[in-house]
């Protein structure tokens, strides 16, 4: 095995020799042929030579070293030991390079010497690693770059320039070509520089090849640079040094190439203009010069900003050349220099903050906002933005970078107004330009969408707004983005500050003091007040009225002097002369009037600028307040119309003589102060709001400025930054979407709307929530749904018949299905539409009648207690997935006009159907329990509103009805799915019915009909199973009970229903009612709708069930199961079985009021109700168990003595036997003396009472004598019941000390009854009674010694007397022995 492979490696080994022979074999017959040739050109004239000055001499005059070389290189071509890959190169280059740079060849003879070593290197005989190789190239570059060409005529000239071009270029991408010096790459580039040069006025093809050389090597050299940067920057120490170092070129090539690129952009051209000459930019050189210099960075990469000269180059000179000329270029050049500005930004955008801003500011806001730019120039100005919108996190970078911070401009909010501005439609038809800033409005706010609701987003968020709740520095920017963990709270404040410093700033402006009093209750200012935040106050907040900042600089206060010094800081005169620093000092303010305020200022300007000066012009801060004084004055002299002789240089520079300490300043330091001043005023008393330009002293400023400014922040996304973001182009966004919604008709436009649509919705539901309602209100117009003014049929038709209709109902719907939970004021907008689209009978059936019974009963089970909010990322509603599935549909409806699925197949309804079921509007109200707790509310409002009519006209009593049911199916089918947070939301619908019932033209019909008929039904719901909080209980029957009292003829109308319901409830849920206001509601309304002649059995069934069972029937709901008892037994014509019936029960009650008193608090019916349960009969919390017991039986017995006095005898006479019995059973309560008296007072001296008087009140009535005579029968019951209850509790009632009051009374009774008056019905046959029932009474007292003579007892004298006018002949009979 060894052996094989030993010899494959041999064999595999003399392949590789063979292979090596046969090149260099190839290569000595190439360059044999290539010397042959050489040498034949030289020797005869080449045919195209035909000028005689052109012959080449005889052989015999050329030179003998240059023939000599070539015949020498030909003897050694096929020399059998020749390996030429390890050979020097010179060997074989060498002859060719000689002919290159002899004069006296001829130009065939330099061509072929050319074409030879383009062969040579193109075979790659040699590299980096062969002898000799180093000083091979650097000799190339040498002989091509210094080839002779005086025998040259034009026509060969260009052939000879363009294989110069191509050598150069093989050299470069040759691996040798890193042996090659600084100087060499330079002088390759300088070379092919000329060409280009040379070429502008030759043939158009000789200018293309030298262009794309220079491309070429540009790439070449630059994509080399990020391994220069790696392998040799220990070795570069210093690019002055003229360093040819030993490995090859380096950075100090790559610096002067750079630096060569750059200053091609300030190319000049003259041009002839009106007789005279004008220099002009070259734009051919500056395109051509854009093209290398992108392409530099481009290859160069980050790389490129580790070397300082070269990062240099670029925040001054190219940064400075870019917006100098870009503020005055032709569409292409802005073009170029956009994108030159766009790499760099990718690359190096931690060192160019300032100016990066600057080119928005100068370059692209102005060209794309001027009214002198044309056409193209805003929309290459316009793309310009939208390609750096185009990058993943420039809008979120350029906000901390700029927006947040108080001294740069909120660059992104101008990026999005300015998108906005240009986006919004101006005619009937969109132009590019608009269609342009669309797209990248839409692009922006994809952007934003992606990152705010990503799938890594949190779901909590907020707060939302930031507060400023104390004071902190806002111009020191001291924090890192990615750095620590509440940067991102930081930015927020910080923008916010800068928000307060807005409307402090125009609270300045209308008046000094309130917007300095703002600034402190804003916490901007301390208090005291500091002069520093004053100071950045009025340095860098946009807008301020610059004559109030001069005042209050050259103010005399303490504070203003600390502010004046403190603004003054802010300035970086560094590099300026005092003209171009004075300049930019009075352009933030202007200079007061007053002499000593000018004064003030001029002289902390002065100390500043003499602090700074890099000069020693200047030997003491005097001599630049007096320049400066005279500076201002030669101002005023040569730009005042009202000056006519000005003064010359001459003047000005005597006028300034011996002021720099007794010195003269230097002439020419003043002359070019003088021309300067004079070619260019100075604004002293400029007025604000003036367009800024960038002058020189505005770039130096700049500079100085971003030497000690903190570097570009890269960072991440944040989404509540990014809703931030959003919040303050959202309006404008909002508005040009809906505009070019409705002013496009392309079907791309209208899709990028809806995708801009949903990514607007996706950023608003983090705390946007007004957005979003505009944004629905906006789009809710689109769906041809709201016109007020259309009937049925024509708003059919416009459905029908336009396509944006029907993409804004499904986006509308869409939006309500995705985003429920930020929607607010909206709803009232999609209900609006959703109320349409039934009355159009486009709606699912299922949504048009919800099956309530399908909501499973299970979800009552436990119904949970409050909580402040569902947690969002339980929630499908703003999640990816449920959105790309949702907008998919959405998203494709342009799509589906074509092919045998499509929505629009079917005729006109049948789509329309389709379309509507694409809307999943069942959804919106099956899926409200995934809704967070504050959410439910506004859909539940907005359906109650509705319902009660607000915003809706109806044209027929029917469609009002149907639409208020609607309105509450819907309600309670939203209520039905969300039962487990019932006490959460119902609070607030309550809320809105008591708001609806306050509505100035609100009519109650059919309103509280189809809300009784809900609220039922969710009570129903609720009773349905045990609830462990009885609030859930209370909450729907005060609504109930609300919605009755509003409209108490609804229990007329609604009778049949409430009666079915109550007795479902009384009859299947009788133990979970649980409260009294719940009884006594299912109650009162029994005994109420019971009333009907349709309820009244149904009604007292189950209340006979109720009461017979007993079980149910607690201390809690007793008084309430009276009061429904004798509503039904006062009813006129009630049958009087069931009258009978009750009255028995109510007395058999009474055993439940002894069981109760036995058991103390415990009810045996209802042991989960407590006494001091909440009830409108008596505060039951302070009555002991007797006393509770002994109140409800007096309940009971007020409610059979009313009943005494029905019309009806045999309900009359039942009531008071009922009453007997009761009092009979009441023994076991244990009646206290004082409970005696009482009940006798409040019950059956009153029903005594009322039967005489009402008996008494018939006699007195012609033809009424039967019912006299039934109500004396009956009053004759009612004091035998008097009689029997006195003898019952006789004992008792002694015990109490008013019992000689109560027997008067008992006494009175018999004495009115005796005498009663029937007047022409005759005399009453109670005299016949009263006396049996007197000598009963006082024969039993007698004999329990209670009537007796006592020392000091008058009760037998008072009784004696009484009996004496109450029935006489009983005197002897009762007092035999008494003799008074």
């Amino acid at each position: 095995m060894e052996k094989r492979r030993d010899e494959e490696e041999e064999e595999e080994e003399n392949k590789y020799v063979k292979e090596l022979k046969r090149k260099d074999l190839a290569f000595s017959c190439m360059l044999n042929t290539e010397v042959g040739a050489v040498l034949a050109v030289i020797r005869r004239p080449s045919l195209s030579d035909t000028n005689p000055q052109f012959f080449p001499p005889h052989e015999d005059n050329f030179d003998t070293s240059l023939l000599h070389s070539l015949k020498s290189l030909r003897t050694l071509i096929f020399n059998p030991q020749q390996e030429w890959r390890t050979m020097d190169p010179s060997i074989y280059l060498a002859p060719f390079l000689d002919v290159v740079q002899s004069d006296d060849v001829p130009a065939t003879a330099t061509g072929v010497a050319l074409s030879a070593i383009i062969k040579i290197l193109k075979l790659e005989i040699f590299d980096e690693r062969t002898p000799g190789a180093r000083d091979t190239v650097n000799s190339i570059v040498t002989g091509i770059t210094t080839c002779r060409l005086e025998r040259t005529d034009p026509v060969s000239e260009d052939g000879i320039l363009m294989k110069i071009l191509i050598i150069l270029t093989e050299l470069m991408k040759k691996r040798a070509s890193i042996l090659l010096t600084d100087h060499a790459v330079c002088t390759i580039v300088n070379t092919c520089f000329q060409v280009v040069q040379q070429s502008a006025i030759r043939g158009d093809l000789l200018q293309r090849g030298a262009r794309q050389t220079m491309a070429e090597l540009i790439q070449t050299i630059f994509s080399r640079f990020p391994e220069i940067i790696k392998d040799r920057d220990n070795d570069f120490q210093d690019p002055d040094i003229d360093n040819e170092m030993e490995s090859g070129y380096g950075v100090r090539s790559t610096i002067d190439i750079f630096s060569f690129l750059c200053s091609l952009l300030n190319a000049v051209e003259v041009v002839e203009m009106e007789g005279s000459q004008v220099q002009t930019a070259d734009e051919d050189v500056q395109l051509f010069a854009l093209v290398l210099i992108n392409s530099a960075i481009q290859l160069s990469g980050d790389e490129i900003g580790k070397q300082p000269m070269i990062l240099t180059m670029i925040e001054d000179d190219l940064f400075h050349s870019l917006i100098h000329f870009g503020m005055c270029s032709s569409p292409l050049v802005l073009s170029m220099i956009s994108s030159t500005v766009l790499n760099i930004y990718n690359f190096l955008r931690r060192f160019i903050r300032l100016q990066l801003e600057s080119f928005f500011t100068f370059v692209s806001f102005r060209a794309a906002t001027h009214g002198s730019s044309s056409l193209q120039l805003k929309e290459v100005a316009l793309e310009s933005v939208i390609n750096f919108c185009r990058q993943p996190t420039f809008v979120f970078e350029v906000y901390i970078n700029y927006d947040c911070n108080i001294i740069f401009r909120d660059v992104f909010e101008d990026i999005g107004r300015l998108l906005c501005k240009h986006a919004f439609p101006s005619g009937t038809s969109l132009s590019t330009l608009q269609i342009q800033a669309f797209e990248g409005l839409v692009i922006m706010i994809h952007n934003i969408a992606d990152h705010v609701d990503g799938e890594d987003v949190p779901s909590s968020s907020g707060p939302y707004p930031v507060e400023i709740t104390e004071y902190r520095p806002f111009w020191d920017e001291n924090f890192k983005a990615n750095d620590s963990e509440n940067w991102v709270d930081r930015a927020r404040m910080r923008k916010a500050q800068k928000r307060k410093l807005k409307i402090a700033g125009n609270h300045f402006n209308r008046d000094e003091k309130k917007g300095l009093d703002y600034l402190k209750i804003s916490h901007l200012v301390p208090d005291p007040p500091d002069p520093s935040p004053l100071a950045y106050f009025f340095r860098y907040t946009p807008e301020l009225d610059k004559n109030m900042i001069g005042d209050y600089l050259g103010s005399p206060d303490d504070l203003n002097l600390q502010v004046l010094k403190e603004f003054t800081e802010t300035f970086d005169f560094s590099g300026m002369i005092l003209d171009n620093a004075l300049r930019t000092y009075l352009e933030t303010f202007r200079l007061p009037g007053e002499s000593q305020k000018i004064q003030r200022i001029l002289e902390t300007f002065s100390e500043r600028f003499y602090d700074q000066q890099a000069s020693e012009i200047f030997v003491c801060k005097d001599a630049v307040f007096i320049l400066c004084y005279s500076l201002i004055m030669l101002n005023t002299d040569q730009h005042n119309p009202q000056v006519k002789k000005k003064m010359t240089e001459e003047e000005f520079i005597r006028n300034n003589r011996a002021i720099n300490g007794g010195k003269d300043l230097p002439r020419e330091y003043l002359s070019e102060l003088f021309q300067s001043i004079l070619n260019n005023a100075i604004t002293v008393f400029g007025q604000s709001g003036q367009p800024v330009e960038m002058t020189q002293s505005r770039w130096i400023e700049l500079i100085n400025r971003s030497r000690n400014s903190e570097p570009f922040i890269k960072c991440d996304f944040d989404h509540r930054i990014g809703r931030d973001m959003f919040a303050f182009i959202a309006g404008p966004t909002v508005a040009a979407l809906s505009s070019i919604f409705e002013h496009s008709e392309e079907d791309d436009i209208l899709q990028e709307c809806m995708e801009g649509l949903v990514s607007v919705a996706r950023i608003a539901q983090f705390g946007l929530e007004d957005t979003l309602d505009e944004l629905l209100a906006s789009f809710c117009k689109f769906t041809t749904l709201l016109n007020p003014y259309a009937s049925a049929e024509e708003t059919l038709y416009a459905f029908s018949n336009d396509t944006k209709a029907r993409m804004a109902t499904l986006a509308v719907f869409t939006i309500a299905n995705n985003f429920g939970h930020s929607i607010k004021g909206g709803w009232r907008n999609i209900v609006d539409c959703l109320l349409k689209l039934k009355r159009l009978k486009l709606l699912p059936q299922s949504v048009v009648e919800p099956d309530f019974a399908s909501t499973s009963s299970s979800d009552l089970q436990q119904v949970h207690p409050r909580s402040d909010s569902l947690p969002l990322c339980e929630s499908s509603f703003g999640s990816n997935l449920h959105c790309s599935s949702a907008m998919g549909r959405l998203l494709q409806f342009l799509s589906l006009e074509t092919g045998e699925e499509s929505i629009f197949g079917g005729n006109e309804f049948e789509r329309n159907l389709k379309i509507i079921q694409q809307c999943r509007i069942g959804n919106i109200f099956s899926n409200s329990s995934k809704l967070p707790d504050d959410a439910l509310p506004n859909l539940g409002r907005s359906l109650i509103f509705a319902a009660a009519g607000k915003g809706q006209k109806f044209s027929t009593a029917i469609e009002e009805e149907e639409t208020v049911g609607f309105c509450w199916d819907l309600l309670i089918s939203i209520v039905l799915v969300n039962i487990h947070r019932f006490l959460i939301f119902w609070p607030y619908f309550h809320d809105y019915l008591l708001a609806v019932a306050q509505f100035p033209l609100f009519s109650p019909v059919p309103f509280v009909e189809k809300a009784m008929l809900g609220l039922f039904k969710i009570c129903l719901k609720v009773l349905s199973s045990y609830q462990s909080d009885k609030l859930l209980e209370e909450c729907i029957f005060k609504s109930i009970n609300l919605m009755w009292k509003i409209d108490k003829e609804v229990l007329d109308t609604c009778c049949e229903y409430i009666t079915q319901s109550v007795s479902k409830i009384l009859f299947e849920y009788p133990a979970n009612l649980q409260t009294q206001l719940g009884w006594k509601s299912v109650l009162q309304l029994l005994s109420i709708t019971g009333r009907h002649p349709d309820t009244y059995d149904q009604a007292v069934e189950t209340l006979i069930m109720l009461m017979s069972d007993g079980f149910h029937v607690s201390r809690s709901n007793y008084p309430f199961c009276v009061d429904c008892a004798f509503g039904f037994v006062a009813l006129k014509n009630s049958p009087l079985e069931k009258n009978l019936k009750l009255l028995d029960l109510l007395a058999d009650s009474v055993n439940l009021l002894i069981r109760w008193h036995r058991n103390g608090y415990s009810d045996p019916g209802n042991l989960s109700i407590a006494c001091t349960s909440i009830s409108s009969f008596d505060d039951t919390s302070k009555f002991s168990p007797f006393n509770f017991s002994m109140n409800l039986f007096i309940k009971l017995g007020e409610a059979l003595r009313k009943t005494s006095l029905a019309r009806r005898e045999e309900i009359r006479n039942r009531a008071i036997v009922a009453l007997q019995r009761s009092f009979t059973l009441a023994e076991g309560l244990e009646f206290t003396s004082a409970c005696c008296i009482n009940c006798f007072n409040l019950v059956i001296f009153a029903m005594v009472d009322d039967l005489h008087e009402k008996m008494v009140e018939y006699s007195r009535r012609d033809n009424l004598e039967r019912e006299v005579r039934s109500m004396e029968g009956t009053l004759k019951i009612a004091m035998e019941l008097l009689t029997d209850v006195f003898l019952q509790f006789l004992i008792p009632l002694t015990e109490n000390p008013g019992f000689r009051t109560f027997w008067l009374g008992v006494l009175r009774r018999m004495d009115t009854c005796m005498k009663a008056d029937l007047g022409v019905y005759g005399e009453t046959t109670l005299q016949d009674v009263i006396p049996d029932l007197l000598r009963k009474m006082i024969t039993i007292m007698k004999e329990k010694q209670i009537l007796v003579p006592k020392e000091g007892e008058d009760l037998w004298e008072i009784t004696y007397i009484q009996i004496q006018w109450i029935a006489p002949l009983l005197k002897d009979e009762l007092f035999p022995d008494e003799d008074f």
